[in-house]
């Protein structure tokens, strides 16, 4: 999800866990009772490494709110599907693009909110226009739409239109990031948990505790297996694994390999990129010799080899294979201490303030060792000539360093992000991260933002092009990001169910995909 940001995490320094905790401490690992091991026949239990800052279904594209909201509790009018690529129907059954401009969409009949009210074109409309066209600041807004005006009509109760300012070839695609609601939702903020059409319901959410789903008895499609989904949190990679093999959880989240899940481990190429966002609309980030500097300096290489323990490989882009727009010319840039600190040097000679304090800004639970692997790059970025601190933060005090507006009087800053283009296509990376005006981004060209709306416009061959195009102009004349890694995940598996991981799943975890082993 993030992100995305869906929304969507995993990112490190030599410092191995002390010692893996035992069963019995995961009971007082945070305040707050354990799932019920006695209803594991009727209750899946899932540990995450941190608490939804919140389930508002406009905010569904970050990772942490996306895995539990986005096909659980609240649906699309279409979904992708991680293996193929291909769209396919969800609340829709079916679409035409009647010109360049407008679409149709045929909606599902006999769908009910969890309220028991009706899904019609009118709850679609609204739903598209609250997280489109209000001003509550959705991240799918950014993320997903990044300024594109829409004009939705609902023709009759079944039938839908769409109207774009300028063409869109991949509308539908978007779209799968808009979580329907009832009309009555708000429109003046958000809401923190939402009523969906998903096979799942809120029952409970004991803040800072446990989140507790049910099944929605009046679900259109096929009822999910497990009558109920719990959901805990803890922060060490160590205690979610231990809950697994304990009997205390079904399925532990963003794991490290030293966390010890054993054989219980499962293995899984996720879309994630981890990144450092460079502000460089501050001195001393604003002279592109800084920034080059600190993609030199950070040795990438080392970095997944020691800290991710060989999980994933080194990357020079944010936008991974398999994306289109994915550009094959951009490689990771080389580890050349020397270069870094001839870089320092020259820019300081120029007057260029590069004894400037720099905080990086890193986020807990991001992915295995976040803290470690922001010490690593510390370290040497200290060794090329910066000044450079580090502040771990929870994610609700990250997502405000994330998402515009950003604090003010903050400093120059680099900011430890994750992003996951769970859609496959760059146009949900470029605008949003790179664009002038995208909801994530801190710094931007008026050259790069024409690159990426003729991209936009594109489809078909021309559109892979335009988007590497644009790719490798931030690679080389911009350089707002030093691009660590692309990841791979690590999640542990009770012999009680069974579970299939894909590359959507640190963005959204399908209940209904989780079974009941034998």
């Amino acid at each position: 999800m993030i992100t995305t940001p869906s929304c969507r995490q995993t990112a490190s320094a030599l410092l191995a866990l002390a010692a893996m905790m035992s069963a019995g401490a995961c009971s007082v690992a945070n305040s707050g009772p354990e799932p019920s091991s006695g209803a594991a026949s009727s209750t899946v239990r899932i540990v995450l490494p941190e608490e939804p800052p919140t389930l508002e279904p406009c905010d569904a594209s970050l990772t942490a709110t996306g895995r539990v909201t986005r096909a659980n509790i609240t649906e699309a009018l279409t979904e992708r599907d991680p293996g193929t690529g291909d769209l396919k129907p969800a609340l829709a059954t079916e679409w035409k693009q009647d010109s360049p401009t407008e679409w149709t969409f045929t909606l599902r009949k006999d769908v009910k909110f969890h309220d028991g009210t009706a899904f019609d074109a009118k709850a679609a409309a609204f739903s598209i226009d609250r997280t489109v066209g209000s001003k509550i600041d959705c991240n799918v807004n950014g993320y997903v739409f990044g300024g594109v005006k829409l004009t939705v009509t609902a023709v009759d109760g079944t039938t839908l239109k769409v109207k774009t300012e300028k063409a869109d070839p991949i509308l539908p695609l978007r779209l799968s990031f808009v979580e329907i609601v009832p009309a009555t939702t708000s429109t003046t903020g958000k809401v923190r948990e939402p009523v969906g059409t998903g096979p799942y319901k809120i029952a409970k959410w004991d803040t800072g505790r446990s989140l507790r789903l049910e099944r929605f008895s009046g679900y259109w499609g096929k009822a999910p297996d497990f009558a109920a989904a719990e959901y805990v949190w803890r922060a060490e990679g160590s205690i979610r694994s231990a809950m697994v093999k304990s009997d205390e959880a079904d399925i532990a989240v963003g794991l490290a390999p030293e966390d010890g899940a054993g054989d219980s481990a499962v293995q899984f190429p996720n879309n994630e990129t981890s990144y450092l966002r460079i502000d460089a609309a501050k001195p001393p980030l604003d002279d592109i010799r800084v920034r080059q500097a600190i993609n030199y300096a950070v040795d990438k290489d080392g970095l997944v080899a020691s800290v991710f323990a060989g999980l994933g490989k080194s990357a020079g882009q944010i936008v991974p294979e398999g994306v289109t727009g994915h550009s094959p010319a951009i490689q990771p840039w080389p580890h050349d201490m020397a270069q870094a600190k001839k870089l320092i040097a020259e820019a300081k000679a120029d007057g260029v303030p590069t004894d400037t304090a720099i905080t990086i800004i890193g986020r807990n639970g991001i992915y295995p060792k976040a803290a470690e692997a922001m010490e690593v790059v510390q370290n040497s970025l200290l060794e090329a000539g910066l000044s450079v601190k580090i502040q771990m933060l929870d994610v609700n005090a990250w997502l405000e360093y994330l998402l515009a507006p950003f604090p003010k009087d903050a400093g120059p800053t680099l900011l430890q992000a994750q992003h996951g283009n769970q859609a496959g296509d760059a146009a949900f990376t470029m605008g949003q991260i790179y664009g002038s005006k995208g909801a994530q981004s801190s710094y931007g060209t008026k050259e790069l933002d024409e690159l990426i709306a003729t991209a936009e416009q594109a489809s078909g061959a021309e559109r892979q092009t335009a988007f590497a195009k644009a790719l490798e102009y931030q690679n080389k004349d911009v350089v707002r990001d030093a691009v660590l890694a692309h990841m791979t995940g690590i999640l542990a598996l009770s012999k009680k169910v069974t579970y299939k991981p894909d590359a959507a799943t640190n963005d959204e975890m399908r209940l209904a995909d989780i079974h009941p082993a034998g």
